[in-house]
């Protein structure tokens, strides 16, 4: 057991991540025509507006609240007077609240790929692993939830935090932070952690380009002159 375990958050996170960057690089560099979201709004309007928002609303909010909540050092929280329980009740209500937003807007863009023929027509077997991993994976957090709330001192969060950090900072014991962490925990990150490899080879390349768009907002002034 203490070896998967080691295999599973000790050695596999680092697969994915190379993976992940790796993969990425490469796609970009060989089929860049397919670096795209592969839109599917001019076959059909059906709720993708409001499931295309929600959905995006609760990603973005999981995954910076994700990022943010594991790997903010303890020191920084004991230093602003927070609690771990607090911490705790208030990841819970936002991780909660962002991931019932998320599975509402998956949910309908679900319903609108599966009811138009035209557009399952044009999906492809990669599109649904995507749709149901992230589903899976969702799901399962939501879960957690239900988990979370039978140790409201924090203590599993706080062995949550220190292993991602451990992981950070390239230190061979984060594995046994998690040895004992409740099962449903351990689930959740080995498909958080797959989506990570899965992810090159999906329409989620396209995610690398909405966070480069930022740099927009500082490039040069472009200069149009009269011929």
């Amino acid at each position: 057991m203490t070896y998967l375990n080691q295999l599973a958050f000790g050695i596999y996170p680092y697969i994915a991540l190379t993976i992940f960057l790796l993969g990425s690089l490469i796609r970009y560099e060989r089929e860049q025509y397919t670096w795209k979201s592969d839109s599917s709004q001019l076959l059909h309007h059906g709720q993708l507006r409001l499931g295309n928002i929600l959905f995006h609303i609760g990603v973005l909010g999981l995954f910076f609240g994700h990022l943010f909540g594991l790997l903010t050092p303890l020191w920084v929280w004991e230093a602003l007077g927070v609690t771990h329980s607090l911490k705790q009740m208030v990841a819970l209500l936002a991780g909660g609240t962002m991931g019932t937003i998320c599975l509402v807007g998956l949910t309908l863009l679900l319903y609108r790929r599966l009811s138009n023929a035209r557009i399952a027509a044009v999906t492809r077997k990669r599109d649904w692993l995507l749709l149901s991993w992230i589903l899976g994976a969702l799901l399962l957090g939501l879960l957690t939830i239900t988990e979370s709330a039978k140790h409201s001192d924090g203590e599993v969060m706080v062995r949550l935090m220190m292993w991602a950090q451990h992981l950070l900072t390239f230190q061979g014991d984060a594995a046994s932070f998690i040895l004992d962490a409740p099962w449903l925990f351990k689930l959740h990150m080995l498909m958080g952690m797959t989506l990570f490899v899965i992810f090159p080879f999906t329409r989620l390349v396209h995610v690398w380009s909405g966070f480069g768009s930022v740099m927009y907002l500082v490039r040069p002034w472009q200069l149009v002159r009269r011929r």
